[in-house]
């Protein structure tokens, strides 16, 4: 930390925003004396409050870290060796710009991959509005497609409902009388500010709550009366066969079903074993799930018959090998139950609500025509354009004679660090390794920046104006203003791009706008904020306009009310059961119904007796995917560790910090044990986000589990980073 002498007289208070891919979007005010910020305050205004958690508490530490990157940076030793010299920039912008214009003169703007993520996620300092704005003035780069989050619960809203404005209000669970978290933890992962408390509230009045999870997590120990623990993968078996409970058991609502839904009839003839010989019980799915059956009965009886109820489907279990067949289900048992469109329920989806949406609907091109609704569900249509992310590194690796669209000579990455967040790290240290050139924008020396050629620090969100929306959606907005300056001679990712365009004889009107008048026009654009917010200087003097919701908001209420005249956004008009977009793509492993496909490194694959445990990558509670992974007030609140099951333990002679080897045919990581019974038998788990840190024999040495996952997508393009088997043992040090 640098040294700070405050001078209480000339302190102000900065409102502002902690605004990272955490699941959360929440108030900060930091107390500024001298140019300096000595203290972060959080929400203490008017409820509901958008109080920070411990990583915008941390965010000081953050910005005056000692590794920040204060300057321009030349690497002068072996990729990854992180050996780099200290230039200017002007000769950094004139090496990239050089670079660029090499590789688009001699192999066309496809040679270079633009790879731009949530690193940190205002709305005008975006890629979008700034690396992608400006490469592509040079034409068709490449870029990769698939959103690691959510693809599987987007794909699945879309080929249900066809939309993704699919969750009510938080505030409504306090109308529920059962609510089950289905792979959810927002104690640790937040899930939208202010989940927790709204769920705190619907337990006081009385709602059941259940967790279905392979861990005991933080939320089921605060707030579930029953866990319920699951091997990763098989949700969508244990989901048929409480179907199965309630169509035999007469519990299902067949007037709900007839007149909202269409196809019901087709899943219960594969619910009922009528077109393939297997009955989906609830026997058959303790045998792929390991959830005794009469839990599975029990909790189908529960879902049918106590009203309201709803079911939240968190995205892990849709990080899973046929994830998307997981939240196809979630929203099918919500309309046996005829729990959507009421107070107290939920359509099962993709929880966007729909109030204050994280993009709102007037930047999204609707999908009107069929055959755009087709393009959309369409896997193959994509990568014909363009690679996979799961996929970029065999992109890079084989290029056109593998299949790919093209031959990637040079990467231009900023807002990400994809070598650490991406599955299977050794081979992405191969692909990094063959570019001709790499610049990487970045606050600090990440795994990814550690292999570029030119590094370029940027401005933390303290350092620079931006506006916020809410994470998945949220009653508010948030002006983040600029705290302090930028610190050395670290550059916004904007007047990077400001400074490139004439190197690369761009011209964009777009580049010469202030940095404030750019945000206001963005807003203007969307609608919806300057519909709500009455006066914009009121609201950038108090970095937050809160939205006045006199009453909980659902979905789909008008549709259920009346049907005919304010139809479903599917084809149909009808929640789509069996979608008939996905019978015309006709792809075994994208069926018109939901149904269960047995994962690849699932417990019944062969490979489980090379690699007998089950890997899941949490979302840790003191990162932001990789942000805030060296920042050491969060690391020593909760040090990398490997949860493993008390019995897989003793069975390998491994004791609480026991330092274990983790490993598959992919990689192999060396981390310290937790021994718990907080995780199931045959399941381990690692949080998502630890640098990558190799020893000279290559293997890592920082818990890092992306070492181990498979590079590959599921049908829907969804990351499956919670399907990967390994093996544990203790580590001896050689």
């Amino acid at each position: 930390m640098e040294p700070v002498r405050p001078d209480l007289t000339t302190t102000n208070v900065v409102p502002t925003g902690a605004c990272h891919d955490c699941g959360g979007r929440c108030v900060l005010k930091v107390h500024v004396s001298n140019g300096v910020a000595i203290k972060i305050e959080t929400d203490d205004g008017e409820e509901p409050q958008l109080r920070a958690c411990a990583r915008g508490r941390a965010y000081r530490r953050q910005v005056y870290s000692p590794d920040r990157l204060l300057h321009p940076l030349r690497r002068t030793g072996p990729r990854g060796s992180g050996q780099f010299e200290q230039i200017s920039w002007d000769e950094a912008l004139d090496t990239v710009a050089t670079e660029i214009k090499q590789i688009v003169d001699n192999y066309g703007a496809e040679g270079i991959w633009v790879h731009t993520y949530s690193g940190q996620v205002g709305a005008f300092h975006t890629g979008p509005l700034t690396i992608r704005r400006l490469m592509k003035h040079l034409g068709p780069y490449t870029s990769c497609w698939g959103e690691a989050s959510a693809q599987a619960a987007a794909f699945a809203s879309k080929a249900t409902y066809g939309t993704l404005v699919t969750g009510h209000t938080r505030d409504d669970w306090q109308n529920s009388r059962l609510i089950i978290l289905w792979g959810v933890n927002p104690a640790e992962s937040i899930y939208s500010t202010n989940t927790c408390h709204y769920l705190s509230l619907a337990k006081q009045a009385g709602a059941r709550i259940v967790l279905v999870d392979p861990r005991f997590t933080d939320t089921g120990g605060t707030l579930a009366d029953q866990w319920i623990p699951i091997r990763p993968g098989t949700d969508a078996a244990m989901l048929i066969a409480m179907a199965w409970v309630m169509i035999t058991e007469g519990l299902h609502d067949a007037g709900f079903l007839e007149r909202y839904t269409a196809g019901f009839d087709k899943f219960q003839e594969y619910v009922l074993g009528r077109d393939d010989g297997l009955a989906k019980t609830p026997q058959w799915a303790e045998g792929h799930t390991g959830v005794p059956a009469d839990t599975i009965a029990n909790l189908a009886r529960e879902y049918a018959t106590i009203k309201p109820a709803a079911l939240f489907p968190g995205y892990a279990a849709g990080r899973t090998a046929f994830g998307e067949q997981f939240h196809r289900a979630t929203a099918t048992l919500a309309a046996m139950t005829g729990n959507i469109g009421i107070h107290g329920g939920g359509p099962a989806a993709f929880e966007r609500g729909p109030v204050g949406p994280m993009f709102p609907t007037s930047m999204a091109r609707p999908k009107t025509t069929y055959q755009d609704r087709l393009r959309d569900l369409d896997t193959l249509s994509r990568l014909q354009k363009h690679p996979h992310a799961c996929m970029i590194w065999d992109a890079i690796l084989k290029g056109k004679e593998g299949g790919d669209p093209s031959n990637i000579r040079m990467g231009y990455v900023a807002f990400a660090n994809p070598l650490n967040q991406f599955p299977n790290i050794n081979k992405g240290v191969q692909a990094l390794n063959k570019l001709d050139f790499l610049v990487v924008h970045d606050q600090f020396l990440t795994a990814t920046a550690r292999f570029a050629d030119i590094v370029l620090p940027v401005t933390t969100l303290w350092e620079r104006k931006d506006f916020a929306r809410p994470w998945q959606s949220g009653p508010y907005f948030l002006y983040l203003n600029k705290v302090i300056k930028p610190r050395g001679e670290a550059k916004s990712d904007m007047d990077i791009c400001r400074e490139l365009a004439p190197r690369l004889g761009i011209v964009d009107p777009f580049f010469d706008i202030d940095e404030e008048e750019g945000i206001l026009q963005m807003i203007k654009a969307m609608g919806d904020v300057e519909n709500e917010v009455p006066n914009f200087e009121v609201f950038r003097k108090q970095g937050v306009h809160k939205i006045k919701v006199t009453t909980p908001q659902i979905v789909f209420q008008d549709q259920i009310t009346d049907p005919d005249v304010n139809p479903f956004p599917t084809p149909s008009g009808r929640i789509e059961i069996h979608c008939q977009l996905l019978a015309d793509l006709n792809k075994a492993d994208m069926p018109a119904i939901p149904k269960y496909i047995e994962p690849w490194e699932g417990p019944q694959d062969t490979l489980a007796q090379q690699y007998p445990l089950q890997l899941v990558t949490i979302h840790h509670r003191t990162r932001a995917h990789s942000c805030f992974e060296n920042n050491p007030w969060l690391k020593e609140s909760d040090p990398q560790r490997l949860w493993i099951n008390t019995a897989d333990a003793r069975a390998r002679n491994i004791d609480d910090s026991t330092k274990v080897r983790v490993y598959n045919s992919r990689g192999e990581t060396v981390v310290r044990a937790r021994v718990t019974e907080r995780i199931m038998p045959g399941v381990v788990s690692l949080g998502e986000g630890a640098w990558y840190q190799p020893d000279d024999k290559g293997r890592d040495q920082a818990g890092s589990p992306n070492v181990l996952t498979l590079d590959r997508y599921t049908p829907s393009g969804a990351f499956p980073l919670n399907t990967n088997l390994v093996q544990v043992e203790a580590f001896n040090g050689k």
